[in-house]
């Protein structure tokens, strides 16, 4: 049970490699940053070692610190705009975005391809592989012409 200590260095150090162990088996990129405080923690006790109360506080601190710090250094621009304003409408969210035509556009209507989705395009007649560009989204159909 000494091994357990929260004052003992090595305590640390062990469950903060086993922490960011557990971040590679189950990644969500959240525990990496509690055993990186954890390390921190103990690394700090081997240069000056700190009673089990002062240990807590500062893993609580560190942990908190670095779950905010590594949220921000992780976060790509504009995700939480993107996610709230086109939740539920992908098909807006595909508008000014190019692609090529799945299907010709014959009399007015076409398929394209965006990842793993074919959407049903309106738009002037292009043959199959054209390039387009969605200019309007309505329900499940997208509006289309051909790209420059």
């Amino acid at each position: 049970m000494e091994f357990l200590d929260l004052g003992s260095p090595w305590s640390w150090a062990i469950g903060g490699v086993i922490l960011m162990a557990l971040e590679i088996a189950a990644p969500g990129f959240f525990l990496i940053w509690l055993g990186l405080a954890a390390l921190l923690v103990g690394m700090g006790n081997f240069i000056k070692p700190l009673p089990w109360e002062a240990n807590g506080l500062l893993f609580a601190a560190l942990a908190i610190a670095l779950v905010f710090v590594g949220k921000h250094l992780t976060r790509r621009q504009g995700d939480d705009e993107a996610t709230v304003a086109y939740l539920n409408q992908r098909a807006h969210a595909l508008v000014g975005r190019v692609t090529t035509l799945d299907q010709p556009i014959v009399a007015g209507e076409g398929k394209v391809r965006f990842d793993d989705a074919i959407w049903l395009a309106t738009g002037p007649d292009l043959p199959a592989g054209a390039r387009v560009k969605v200019v309007r989204a309505a329900g499940k159909v997208l509006s289309v012409e051909a790209a420059v």
